[in-house]
């Protein structure tokens, strides 16, 4: 195997720095693409595992970053037609028998999946056509500018997009620790007002300026590449965790692809199995996965349909994802306010303050007799094992007495004895008459867990979130641009509201290495 740096030359004639690894041997090969804003160097390791199972591999900076000049345009400018260009530059070349596998995670999956997907109004011409890889996988997928900046049902994602900008915006290289550092010397930077300005403050902290800030929330479409996915009739991978924040993304592109789709779903992060706190038990050799897919991809040995597998959680068992994941094999109700289900702690009233939010970075929960910011509720032990895969939702009937209000759930284990783990969350936006009864409906996300006996579920509904995300003013004002916070009194009616878990009714486990690969 040798490597080599290259520059490979767009449509306008940036070079764009590309790592080249080729197999021994003078046969023509298939490729394997990765272009990424996080420094190409990072993939030497990858690569010579790609080429030493037979593949031309290659990793790119994307243009702005890093080996490659040019500006850098998160999620707007030239990512298509950059990779397309590659992707034909590929084919071109002596040791390429044309086949090509485009690969990425987060960032760099979204770079994989615009260079495979064709877009209204795609430019025509021998690069168009040639640039379109012959399939794609897609770990941990950062769908879009909006997909990453808000939830699906409205509220602002805070401390990932000021971590991720801080650490990667505006630059050609990066800094992971750089919102961490900021945060040392200035513990409120986060409530800072307007969020649209947040970047002001923070660059006093990193040293630079961040003008791209601003334009982070000014889109607000969603759903273009899962769109542009279920018209596609090559093969995808989409690899991801239930305890990523992209995970929905992730599962929405799987069901919505056009051609022969699998899904991996593991009780990991966004770093997938470098997670440290992925057990062993639950660990995949991913590298030795891509490279058997890749190759039943690309001989065309795939069955033409859409299945994968989902991890129960920390237990080593897979359940086979279509059944699991839309719609689920059975629905478990657990209702407000009953002994079987979730009784009521406290909380059947409370005030969501913004001045003092229910915080994300802390499960501990209030006790006693004190003023109530969120509703609490509990569940009886499990009185034998569950296992949950599928979507899981909450069905609240509630009230607020201001023209906005968002609505946090989550749910936390706690096993026998009391350690809380994080189950699920979600979060939506509501506006409307204050004071007006509504059934709210919060997706919990995609859930892969067996919970012991004896478990029991804690669930907190609150007005906030906190730095996960940014807070709602209630004023009707847009939490990006707002200046001015005001308390919102909240009335949880437990008639009408349950939790929904997907219940996996037939313990039907697959070895998720196999069931991806047929």
């Amino acid at each position: 195997m040798n490597t080599r740096t290259v520059s490979v030359l767009t449509p306008d004639g940036t070079p764009l720095a590309t790592d080249v690894c080729l197999p021994d041997g003078d046969r023509p090969r298939p490729a394997v693409l990765i272009r990424t804003p996080y420094g190409r160097d990072a993939h030497r390791a990858e690569l010579r595992g790609w080429a030493a199972h037979g593949f031309a591999a290659l990793a790119q900076d994307v243009r702005g970053r890093h080996g490659s000049p040019g500006e850098w345009h998160p999620y707007r400018d030239h990512e298509k037609a950059d990779g397309a260009a590659t992707v034909a530059w590929v084919r071109a070349q002596a040791w390429s028998n044309g086949e090509v596998v485009a690969v990425g995670a987060s960032y760099a999956a979204y770079c994989a999946l615009v260079t495979a997907l064709d877009a209204p109004g795609a430019a025509p011409g021998p690069v168009h056509r040639d640039g379109v890889p012959d399939a794609v996988i897609a770990a941990v997928p950062a769908l879009g500018l909006t997909e990453t900046a808000r939830e699906p049902g409205g509220p602002e994602r805070l401390w990932a997009r000021a971590g991720w900008w801080a650490a990667h915006g505006d630059r050609s290289d990066s800094d992971p620790d750089a919102l961490e550092r900021a945060l040392a010397d200035d513990p409120r930077l986060l409530e800072h007002l307007p969020v649209a300005r947040l970047a002001e403050r923070l660059a006093t902290g990193l040293g630079r300026e961040l003008p791209s800030w601003p334009r982070l929330w000014a889109d607000r479409r969603r759903g273009r590449l899962i769109a542009l996915g279920s018209a596609a009739r090559l093969p995808l991978l989409a690899v991801g965790g239930t305890r990523d924040p992209f995970a929905d993304d992730t599962v929405a592109l799987w069901r919505d692809w056009g051609g022969p789709a699998r899904l991996l779903l593991g009780p990991w992060g966004h770093r997938l199995t470098a997670d440290r706190s992925a057990p062993a038990r639950a660990r995949v050799n991913l590298g030795a996965l891509y490279v058997r897919w890749a190759r039943a991809a690309l001989a065309g040995r795939l069955e033409p349909t859409r299945h994968g597998a989902i991890a129960l959680g920390d237990s080593g068992r897979w359940h086979s994802t279509h059944r699991a994941v839309s719609p689920p094999e059975a629905e478990r109700r657990w209702p407000f306010g009953s002994p079987t289900g979730l009784r009521l702690l406290h909380g059947a009233e409370f005030s969501a303050d913004p001045e003092r939010p229910v915080r994300s970075d802390d499960l501990a929960v209030p006790v006693g007799d004190g003023h109530a910011d969120r509703c609490l509720l509990l569940s009886p032990p499990l009185p034998r094992p569950l296992d949950l895969a599928g979507a899981a939702v909450a069905r609240i009937n509630a009230t607020a007495d201001t023209p906005s209000a968002d609505w946090a759930v989550r749910l936390t284990a706690l096993d026998p004895s009391g350690r809380a783990d994080p189950l699920a969350f979600g979060i939506v936006r509501r506006t409307g008459p204050p004071g007006e009864a509504a059934d709210i409906t919060v997706p919990l996300g995609t859930l892969g867990r067996r919970l012991p006996a004896g478990t029991r579920l804690r669930a907190e509904i609150a007005g906030h979130h906190f730095p996960a995300h940014a807070r709602n003013p209630h004023t009707g004002d847009d939490p990006v641009t707002a200046t001015r916070l005001a308390p919102s009194r909240r009335t949880v009616n437990p008639r009408g509201s349950a939790l929904h878990l997907p219940v996996v009714a037939r313990r039907r486990y697959v070895e998720p290495v196999p069931e991806i690969c047929r």
